[in-house]
């Protein structure tokens, strides 16, 4: 019954066939990199002293846990479709230009499930106080968004669908 109360994990389609190519390539190359490091390094001889494979056997433990990772999100993920995003209003799936009151500037974001946020590839996600507050709004209305640091006023500008 706890998969009922289980967060869905919110991806555009984008995000979708990012992770499952990262999934893959992890099964398929990663494990076999990954295999013939770890028989090399036994090849050597004393594994007590043998940084190399202590390296590999970290690695492979780094790869284990995300490949389980994602299939965890992959198992429990809700895609956005693109096509059916509403350009009226802000929303996962959406580009927005925003400008900001206090520091007279055009910003430009993607609005991402949690999974997908990225801050240097300029996506947001509709879970940080940015998104939460952003979403539902319309071009041209005047959003407060309520920071650590105080209250930031930014206008909405545009909402396009992002291709």
């Amino acid at each position: 019954m706890a998969e009922a109360n289980t967060k869905k994990n919110i991806l555009t389609y984008a995000g979708l066939q990012k992770l499952e190519a990262e999934l893959n390539d992890l099964k398929v190359n990663k494990r076999r990199e990954i295999a013939e490091k770890i028989k090399e390094a036994r090849e050597q001889g004393d594994l007590s002293e043998n940084a190399e494979y202590d390296a590999a056997k970290d690695e492979q433990r780094d790869i284990e846990a995300r490949i389980e990772q994602i299939e965890k999100i992959l198992k429990n993920v809700e895609v956005v479709d693109e096509g059916d995003v509403d350009t009226n209003k802000i929303n996962v799936g959406c580009k927005i230009k925003i400008y900001d009151v206090e520091f007279d500037e055009e910003l430009e974001f993607f609005i991402v499930g949690s999974t997908e946020a990225n801050s240097l590839g300029f996506k947001i996600s509709n879970e940080s106080p940015v998104g939460r507050a952003l979403i539902g709004h319309e071009v041209g209305d005047v959003v407060d968004v309520e920071l650590e640091n105080g209250v930031v006023q930014y206008k909405v500008l545009d909402i396009q669908k992002v291709m």
